[in-house]
Parts: C-alpha cells; sequence; structure tokens
C-alpha cells in the first residue's frame, strides 16, 4: 500500500472511529512521508483516544510547529491549546499553562480574531470555577459562548453551555443550569462534535448530576456514554470514568458484585495510563466497596491508591476508622476533610459521614450544626437523595439527643425517600435506626421487625461490619436487664444517683431541659417511685450505677 492509501485509509478509519486502525495507518504513512499539519493532528486525536497520552502531545507539538511552518498561526494555536488543555487535565499545570501561553501569544501578535481565541478562555473559567468562584467563571464562559456563537464553532459553543451550566448549578440555579446540561448533550446526540469533545461532555454532565443528585438524568447518561464507548471498542479516557460511574450507581441501587467488577475494570484500565487522575476516583470507589463488605486490609490499600492518584481518600478513609473501632482517628481525619472543604460540593461529600462520626465520638452539637447544614443544602438543590440523606443524619442526631419521636418522624422520612430511590443499602441502615429509636420508647415488636428487616438486606448485600453491628446489639438486648427502662432514661438514672440537677444532665446530654424532666418522670412512673432520691437508692439497689 503506498503512502498516499495509508493516508486515505488512516482518514476513513478516523472518520468511523476506528482509532486504531486510523492510529496505524496514519503512522506508517507519517514513517514513509512526514504528515502535514492537519493530518498530524488527526493521529494526535487518534493517540489521546487509545490512551497513548505522552505519543498524542508529542504529535500535538509536531502538528503545532508544522502550522507555524506554513504560516497558519490558527491552527498552530489551535493545536498548542489541545496540548495545552489535555496536559492542564493531567495534572501538570506548568507545562499545560506553557502551552496555553504560547497559543495566547500568537494570537495576540497576529491580532487574530478567531474562535480559538474563545478556546483560550476555557482554562481560567475552569480555574475559577474549581476554586469556587461560580460568578467569575460564568462570566468568562459567556464571553467564550458569545466567541463561539460569532464563528459558529459547534465544539466551543458545546463546551461553554456546559461550562456556564456547571456555573449556574454551584450557584444554587439548578434548574437553569440543568437545562443548560441538557442542550450540551443534545449537541452530542446530534454528531456534530468532534470526538474528544463528546468525551469530555458525557463525564462532565454526569459528574454535574451526581453532584447535585440528580440520579436520574445520572443514570440516563451514563447509559448513553456506555452505548458511545462500546461503540468504539479502541477507546480508553472516557471509558474508565464511564465505568466508575456505572459502579456508584450499581453500588447505590444494592449491585455491589456487579459495581466492584466494574471498579476493578475502570482501576485497571486507569492505572495503567500515566497522566489520568480518574484512577484516584476509580480506586477510591474500590475503597469504598471493600469497607462496607468488610474487608478493611483492600479498603486500606485502596483508598492509599486513591491519595497517590491525586484523589482524597476522605470521607471513606474516616469511616473505616471508625468501623475499626479507631473513634479519635476518625474523628481528627473528618474533622479536616470538613475544614478543606469550601464549596457546597465538596461539603455534602464530607458531611453525612461526620455527623455520624461525631455521634460515635459523643461530639453532639457538632453533629447537630452539620446536620442542620446538609438540611439546608437539602433544601437549597431540591434532590431527593441530599434530602434524605439530611433527614437520616437529623434522625440519627435527635435520637442521639433522646428527641425520640421526632427523630422517627425524620427516619421514617428518609426511608420512604431511599425506598423510591431503590436504594437497598441506605434503606437497611435507616431501619436499623428506626429499631433503635423503637427501642427507646418502649416498642419492642417495631424494634425486632425492623431489626430483622435490617440485617436481611446487610445480610444479602453481605455487609459483615453491619451485620456484626446489628447481631452485637441484639445479644446486648438479650443479656441487659433494665427494668423497662430505655436506654436514654438509664443514663439519666445514671445521672441521678450521682446528684445531678435536671440542668446539669440537659447540658451534659446536649438535650433540653424539659427533655431531661419528661425523662425522669417517665423513670418514676415504670419504677413506681416516689422521688429521685428513691430512684438514686433503687439505681444502686439493682446494679445500674
Amino acid at each position: 500500500m503506498t503512502a498516499e492509501k495509508k493516508l486515505h485509509a488512516g482518514r476513513t478509519a478516523f472518520l468511523q472511529s476506528g482509532w486504531a486502525d486510523a492510529y496505524a495507518q496514519l503512522s506508517l504513512a507519517d514513517k514513509e512521508s512526514p504528515l502535514q499539519g492537519d493530518d498530524l493532528e488527526l493521529l494526535a486525536v487518534a493517540s489521546y483516544l487509545l490512551g497513548k497520552f505522552s505519543e498524542s502531545h508529542d504529535i500535538w507539538s509536531r502538528a503545532h510547529n508544522e502550522h507555524l511552518n506554513t504560516g497558519d498561526i490558527r491552527c498552530a494555536a489551535r493545536c498548542a491549546f489541545w496540548l495545552g488543555f489535555t496536559l492542564l487535565n493531567a495534572g501538570e499545570s506548568a507545562r499545560g499553562g506553557g502551552w496555553i501561553g504560547r497559543a495566547r501569544r500568537l494570537l495576540d501578535e497576529a491580532q487574530l480574531d478567531c474562535a480559538e481565541q474563545g478556546y483560550l478562555l476555557l482554562p481560567a473559567a475552569l480555574r475559577l470555577l474549581g476554586e469556587g468562584d461560580a460568578r467569575g467563571a460564568l462570566d468568562i464562559f459567556d464571553h467564550a459562548g458569545a466567541i463561539g456563537d460569532r464563528f459558529q464553532d459547534t465544539d466551543l459553543m458545546t463546551l461553554t453551555r456546559l461550562g456556564r451550566g456547571q456555573s449556574l448549578i454551584q450557584l444554587g440555579e439548578a434548574h437553569q443550569g440543568l437545562d443548560l446540561l441538557d442542550e450540551a448533550m443534545a449537541a452530542v446526540d446530534s454528531g456534530i462534535i468532534s470526538p474528544v469533545v463528546v468525551g469530555i461532555i458525557y463525564c462532565a454532565v454526569i459528574e454535574a448530576c451526581l453532584e447535585i443528585f440528580d440520579l436520574r438524568r445520572a443514570h440516563e447518561w451514563t447509559e448513553a456514554l456506555s452505548d458511545w464507548c462500546a461503540s468504539q471498542p479502541d477507546l480508553v479516557p472516557f471509558r474508565g470514568q464511564c465505568l466508575i460511574r456505572r459502579s456508584e450507581i450499581m453500588q447505590l441501587h444494592g449491585e455491589w458484585p456487579d459495581a466492584m467488577e466494574e471498579a476493578n475494570r475502570a482501576s485497571e484500565l486507569l492505572s495503567t495510563t500515566r497522566g489520568d487522575s480518574a484512577a484516584g476516583a476509580a480506586f477510591y470507589q474500590l475503597g469504598e466497596l471493600y469497607r462496607l463488605r468488610g474487608d478493611f486490609l483492600n479498603a486500606e490499600e485502596a483508598y492509599r491508591q486513591a491519595g497517590n492518584w491525586r484523589r482524597s481518600p476522605q470521607p471513606g478513609l474516616a469511616l473505616l476508622r471508625l468501623a475499626q473501632s479507631q473513634v479519635d482517628t476518625a474523628k481528627i481525619s473528618i474533622h479536616r476533610a470538613l475544614e478543606d472543604s469550601k464549596t457546597p460540593k465538596a461539603r455534602t461529600r464530607i458531611l453525612p459521614a461526620y455527623v455520624e462520626i461525631m455521634i460515635e465520638a459523643k461530639e453532639l452539637p457538632k453533629a447537630r450544626a452539620a446536620a442542620d447544614e446538609l438540611i439546608k443544602l437539602g433544601l437549597d438543590m431540591d434532590a431527593p437523595l441530599l434530602q434524605a440523606l439530611a433527614a437520616q443524619a437529623d434522625g440519627a442526631v435527635l435520637l442521639s439527643q433522646g428527641e425520640t419521636t421526632l427523630a422517627l418522624d425524620r427516619l421514617h422520612h428518609a426511608l420512604a425517600i431511599w425506598n423510591r430511590l431503590a436504594a437497598p443499602y441506605e434503606c437497611a441502615r435507616v431501619r436499623f435506626l428506626i429499631g433503635k429509636a423503637s427501642d427507646e420508647i418502649g416498642d419492642k415488636e417495631t424494634m425486632k421487625m425492623e431489626f430483622e428487616g435490617a440485617r436481611l438486606t446487610f445480610r444479602q448485600l453481605k455487609a459483615q461490619p453491619d451485620i456484626d453491628r446489628v447481631d452485637a446489639l441484639m445479644r446486648n438486648k438479650k443479656t441487659r436487664k433494665n427494668h423497662g427502662l430505655t436506654s436514654r432514661e438509664l443514663q439519666v438514672l445514671r445521672s441521678i444517683a450521682t446528684g445531678k440537677t435536671n440542668k446539669t444532665i440537659a447540658a451534659e446530654l446536649f438535650v433540653s431541659e424539659r427533655t431531661v424532666d419528661r425523662h425522669v418522670s417517665n423513670i418514676l412512673s415504670k419504677l413506681n417511685l416516689p422521688s429521685r432520691a428513691a430512684a438514686t437508692a433503687f439505681a444502686y439497689e439493682h446494679g445500674l450505677t
């Protein structure tokens, strides 16, 4: 086959999304006769989509120089942009920033008014978005979008719609933001977007939907991304992200073996490709699944790998320490993680674990404040999953504060939402809390029913730490003789026996004095005692102190 035929075969394979064939034929043609700029760009894209990132950067650099040699400044700047942009995404900020700066200088010196001017605005907008300055990012995306509209550059127009949507979501205008994300996805469906931009749009839209807990959209677009990846067997960069998202959704729906398989495939695929930071997310997801199953050794290693790939291992690592009964270590690490979380997106990821750990650490005021923040974020975002997390956290804190009736109301609300979302593990966790609350009010039949229901789900999922937690509590119930008192009433009785006032007890338990009054009244009534002094004597006589 002549060089010309190889070149033609490479171009044809590229148009048909046959990245391996396109790479092979264009590379062969290049060896026989060095490719010109436009064909080098095709080879660079094919290399990138095959996961040959270092090689693709070298080829984009060649294409850039080739365009400069022919005096095509605009195309040279375009190559410099994509080289810089992909380097920035790989975490190489110095090299990436250098190429972005080079592209900008070329256009400024040539005083060119072109679509590439809009592309060069995107890194700055994305940096502001990452720093939490959504308003500043939105202004830049608007400017870049206007340039895209003026030159009818569909890739740029679509990328700026994506960026504007992400900015509006961060600003709390989720409905408007989602409309723009849907517009970006419509452009992808139309087939007029270049392959690298398609992958960027898919992954960013799915991530944005998960950040605001819009599971319906996330599931729908993840399936679309799966189909897109399946149609291109050679594709590497976006396949890993697809597997991660699929794993997360499978985990939520209780399909843990399948979720583990997808997470393993993602970690294997992404960790063999230098510069793909998504590997950190894959290892984190593996860590979560190992932790829930009670495989703490593998969970620890997966979280360590996540950190090596620039993905914070929190809150999973703190929850692992809690499961290992290292409450103080868990408390320190989750507190630091929350302090480092500046945006609503980051805080919603940490707050549920923070509440759980602070309850175990007996830091109820901190747990209360975190639950209140989660409730506010749930209302602001109008997202069912986040509202379920908030109601669950609120119910757990109320239960720890002795406000059992209010706790039950909030926990039943959380359970209803989790049921609608088809999230069996979360349903079981809430049922466990409802069982504990039912025990507090003396409803032993409901307690037993909820514990047994929760344990059945945990057993089906092989969630060993949760099975152990239920079994330990049930064994404790069988051996304990509380004379009809709830665990909170026993706690109050012990405080009474040491001579503490209701006001002091309320302060120590972080509840209202009125709540303590009610507990004292219940204690005297259940034990048929006339006074606090008689209650103190009863406590010592029956070994309840």
